[in-house]
C-alpha cells in the first residue's frame, strides 16, 4: 500500500507514522526544503507543493498511490490540490481511497444546538465557506469521475505537543468566559483511528464527523490542564475583555455540539479519549 498526503502537517504525520508501522510506503507534500529534508529523514518521499504552483512530477508521484489524504486548506483561490492536480488524481488507476480533511466550521453557528452529517452546512465566515466549496469539489470528483472520496469534518485537534498543557507552559493560561459557549475537540490518535477504519472499509461519497463525546467550555479545559500541572488556573476573564486576535475572536462567534454517532456506528470506532480529561491525562503520562 502507498499513501500520498497533500499537506504533511500535524495530523497527517501521525497517520503517516501509523501506516509506516504497518509496512506502507508514504509520500506527500510540504512547503519548504527544510521540512522536505526532515520528512525524508523519517522515510517519507516528500515533495514541495506550496499551492501556488503545481507539484513537479505529479503524475509519477500519484500514479502508484493506493490511498490519498488531502489536508491542505483552501485559499481565496479555492482548493489548491483540485486546482493543480485534479486531472492527475482522476487519471490514477490504483486509487482505493481518498480522504479530505475538512472542518466542523462548515456547520456555522447553531447557538449550542447539536449538528450531524445530515445538517445542511451554513458557514458563517469566509473560512467555512471556502471549506464547504472545497468539500463540494471533492464530492463532485466522486460523482463525476468515481473517485473514492470521503469527507472528514474535524473540530479542534489536540495531542502531544499541541494541547492545553502546552499552552499553559507557554504562558497562555487565559481563561475566557462566554455564557453557554462550548467547543468540540478530538485527540489526534482518535482521528487516525477513524481514518484507518475508513481505509479498511471504504464507503465513497460518505461524510463523517470525527469528534469526541463532550463539547465543553474552553475555560473548563484550561482549568483541568492547570490542575494536572499542579498550577492554579488563571482567573476568568469576560469574553468582552479578553485579548484575542480577530481570528481567535471569530471562533467565539459560533457555538455548536457535534454528534459522532456515524463515526461510531459505521466505522466501528471506540474513542480512546472520549473527553478532554482522558486525553490530557494520557498526554501528560506519556511525557
Amino acid at each position: 500500500m502507498r499513501l500520498f498526503v497533500f499537506g504533511l502537517g500535524y495530523t497527517a504525520q501521525h497517520l503517516a507514522a501509523q501506516v509506516q508501522n504497518q509496512g506502507w510506503e508514504v509520500a506527500g507534500t510540504c512547503r519548504t526544503a527544510d521540512n522536505q529534508r526532515a520528512l525524508q529523514d523519517a522515510g517519507i518521499d516528500a515533495h514541495i507543493f506550496d499551492g501556488d504552483q503545481p507539484m513537479q512530477d505529479a503524475a509519477q508521484a500519484l500514479t502508484s498511490a493506493t490511498h490519498i489524504l488531502v489536508s491542505t486548506p483552501p485559499s481565496e483561490r479555492g482548493d489548491p490540490v483540485l486546482r493543480h492536480h485534479k486531472a492527475d488524481i482522476v487519471a490514477g488507476h490504483t486509487l482505493q481511497w481518498l480522504g479530505y480533511l475538512s472542518t466542523t466550521g462548515v456547520y456555522g453557528d447553531h447557538q449550542g444546538g447539536w449538528v450531524d452529517e445530515d445538517t445542511p452546512p451554513t458557514p458563517g465566515n469566509d473560512r467555512g465557506q471556502r471549506r464547504e466549496t472545497a468539500e463540494q469539489g471533492w464530492l463532485a470528483l466522486h460523482d463525476q469521475h468515481q473517485a473514492p472520496t470521503h469527507i472528514f469534518r474535524l473540530p479542534g485537534i489536540y495531542g502531544p505537543g499541541r494541547s492545553a498543557l502546552d499552552a499553559i507552559r507557554a504562558g497562555r493560561n487565559q481563561r475566557i468566559a462566554k455564557p453557554s459557549q462550548v467547543f468540540c475537540r478530538i485527540h489526534v490518535d482518535d482521528i487516525v483511528a477513524g481514518l484507518m477504519a475508513s481505509m479498511t472499509q471504504p464507503n465513497p461519497g460518505r461524510i463523517y464527523n470525527l469528534a469526541d463525546d463532550e463539547p465543553a467550555p474552553p475555560q473548563d479545559v484550561t482549568a483541568f490542564a492547570a490542575g494536572l500541572l499542579g498550577k492554579e488556573p488563571a482567573p476568568l476573564i469576560a469574553f468582552e475583555d479578553a485579548e484575542l486576535t480577530p481570528m481567535g475572536r471569530s471562533f467565539y462567534d459560533e457555538c455548536k455540539r457535534v454528534r459522532n454517532d456515524r463515526m461510531k456506528n459505521e466505522l466501528g470506532i471506540t474513542l480512546a479519549y472520549p473527553t478532554y480529561r482522558e486525553g490530557l491525562r494520557a498526554i501528560l503520562s506519556q511525557e
